[in-house]
Protein backbone atom coordinates (compact mmCIF):
# COMPACT_ATOMS: atom_id res chain seq x y z
CA UNK A 1 0.00 0.00 0.00
CA UNK A 2 1.31 3.70 -0.66
CA UNK A 3 3.70 4.63 1.74
CA UNK A 4 4.06 1.57 4.08
CA UNK A 5 7.74 0.74 2.01
CA UNK A 6 8.68 3.42 3.85
CA UNK A 7 7.55 2.65 7.67
CA UNK A 8 10.43 1.04 9.51
CA UNK A 9 8.79 0.31 13.10
CA UNK A 10 5.94 -1.04 14.47
CA UNK A 11 2.83 0.36 13.25
CA UNK A 12 0.01 -1.57 15.38
CA UNK A 13 -3.52 -0.80 15.58
CA UNK A 14 -3.28 0.48 19.49
CA UNK A 15 -0.58 2.48 19.10
CA UNK A 16 -2.08 4.26 15.78
CA UNK A 17 -5.42 4.42 18.21
CA UNK A 18 -3.29 6.02 20.79
CA UNK A 19 -1.37 8.25 18.96
CA UNK A 20 -4.59 9.29 17.51
CA UNK A 21 -6.90 9.97 21.13
CA UNK A 22 -4.02 11.97 21.63
CA UNK A 23 -3.90 14.16 18.56
CA UNK A 24 -7.38 14.64 18.94
CA UNK A 25 -7.62 15.68 22.51
CA UNK A 26 -5.01 18.03 22.17
CA UNK A 27 -6.24 19.14 18.68
CA UNK A 28 -9.43 19.94 20.29
CA UNK A 29 -7.93 21.49 23.63
CA UNK A 30 -4.91 23.51 22.51
CA UNK A 31 -5.64 23.84 18.72
CA UNK A 32 -2.61 21.36 17.80
CA UNK A 33 -2.75 18.17 16.06
CA UNK A 34 -1.08 16.71 12.90
CA UNK A 35 2.42 18.53 13.05
CA UNK A 36 2.86 18.86 16.85
CA UNK A 37 1.28 15.41 17.42
CA UNK A 38 1.42 13.48 14.74
CA UNK A 39 4.59 14.03 13.11
CA UNK A 40 6.72 13.36 16.07
CA UNK A 41 4.64 10.68 17.28
CA UNK A 42 5.03 8.67 13.80
CA UNK A 43 8.71 9.36 13.64
CA UNK A 44 9.72 8.85 16.84
CA UNK A 45 7.47 6.20 17.92
CA UNK A 46 6.52 4.63 15.20
CA UNK A 47 9.60 4.66 13.05
CA UNK A 48 8.00 6.62 9.91
CA UNK A 49 9.87 8.82 7.55
CA UNK A 50 9.72 12.06 8.43
CA UNK A 51 8.20 13.03 4.78
CA UNK A 52 5.85 9.78 4.50
CA UNK A 53 4.79 11.07 8.86
CA UNK A 54 3.83 14.71 7.17
CA UNK A 55 1.69 13.05 4.60
CA UNK A 56 -0.04 11.05 6.96
CA UNK A 57 -0.66 13.31 9.74
CA UNK A 58 -2.13 15.94 7.17
CA UNK A 59 -4.61 12.69 5.97
CA UNK A 60 -5.23 11.56 9.20
CA UNK A 61 -6.05 15.60 10.71
CA UNK A 62 -8.64 15.74 8.86
CA UNK A 63 -11.80 13.91 10.86
CA UNK A 64 -10.13 15.70 13.55
CA UNK A 65 -10.32 19.03 12.21
CA UNK A 66 -14.06 18.71 10.94
CA UNK A 67 -15.18 17.39 14.30
CA UNK A 68 -13.50 20.11 16.45
CA UNK A 69 -14.26 22.62 14.29
CA UNK A 70 -17.71 21.55 14.14
CA UNK A 71 -18.21 21.30 17.84
CA UNK A 72 -16.13 24.92 18.13
CA UNK A 73 -18.68 26.84 15.95
CA UNK A 74 -21.65 25.29 17.71
CA UNK A 75 -20.21 27.37 20.90
CA UNK A 76 -19.79 30.13 18.40
CA UNK A 77 -15.89 30.49 18.32
CA UNK A 78 -15.08 30.50 15.11
CA UNK A 79 -14.56 33.45 12.93
CA UNK A 80 -15.46 32.27 9.70
CA UNK A 81 -14.36 35.19 7.72
CA UNK A 82 -10.69 35.10 9.01
CA UNK A 83 -10.91 30.70 8.46
CA UNK A 84 -12.24 31.38 4.78
CA UNK A 85 -9.68 33.58 4.01
CA UNK A 86 -6.47 32.63 5.82
CA UNK A 87 -7.69 29.25 4.81
CA UNK A 88 -7.36 30.08 0.76
CA UNK A 89 -3.68 30.89 1.57
CA UNK A 90 -3.67 27.83 3.45
CA UNK A 91 -4.26 25.88 0.30
CA UNK A 92 -1.83 28.16 -1.88
CA UNK A 93 0.72 27.43 0.73
CA UNK A 94 0.27 23.94 1.20
CA UNK A 95 0.97 23.23 -2.31
CA UNK A 96 4.08 24.95 -2.55
CA UNK A 97 4.74 23.89 1.07
CA UNK A 98 4.65 20.04 0.24
CA UNK A 99 6.10 20.74 -3.17
CA UNK A 100 9.38 21.69 -1.00
CA UNK A 101 9.48 19.71 1.62
CA UNK A 102 9.08 16.61 -1.05
CA UNK A 103 12.25 18.16 -2.57
CA UNK A 104 14.47 18.15 1.01
CA UNK A 105 16.38 15.63 2.31
CA UNK A 106 14.90 13.88 5.38
CA UNK A 107 17.47 14.82 7.70
CA UNK A 108 17.16 18.35 6.51
CA UNK A 109 13.37 18.62 6.84
CA UNK A 110 13.63 16.51 10.36
CA UNK A 111 15.81 19.58 11.41
CA UNK A 112 14.07 22.66 9.88
CA UNK A 113 10.74 21.07 11.56
CA UNK A 114 12.48 20.99 15.33
CA UNK A 115 13.28 24.67 15.04
CA UNK A 116 10.50 25.57 13.77
CA UNK A 117 8.91 24.11 16.76
CA UNK A 118 11.30 24.95 19.21
CA UNK A 119 11.07 28.88 18.03
CA UNK A 120 6.93 28.86 18.87
CA UNK A 121 7.07 27.19 21.84
CA UNK A 122 9.76 29.74 22.89
CA UNK A 123 7.21 32.43 21.65
CA UNK A 124 4.07 31.02 23.41
CA UNK A 125 6.21 30.45 26.60
CA UNK A 126 7.12 33.97 25.78
CA UNK A 127 3.51 35.23 25.91
CA UNK A 128 2.61 33.73 29.04
CA UNK A 129 4.92 35.59 31.01
CA UNK A 130 3.33 38.38 33.24
CA UNK A 131 3.57 41.83 31.58
CA UNK A 132 6.86 43.74 32.61
CA UNK A 133 6.45 46.94 34.47
CA UNK A 134 6.74 50.22 32.83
Amino acid sequence: AGGDALVSGPAEPLSLIAVGLLAGVLSATLGVGGGVVFVPALVALLGFEQQVAQGTSLAVILPTVIVGTTVHARARRVVWAVAVTAGAGGVIGGLAGAEVALGLPEAVLQRLFAVFLLIMAVRMFDKTRAPRPA
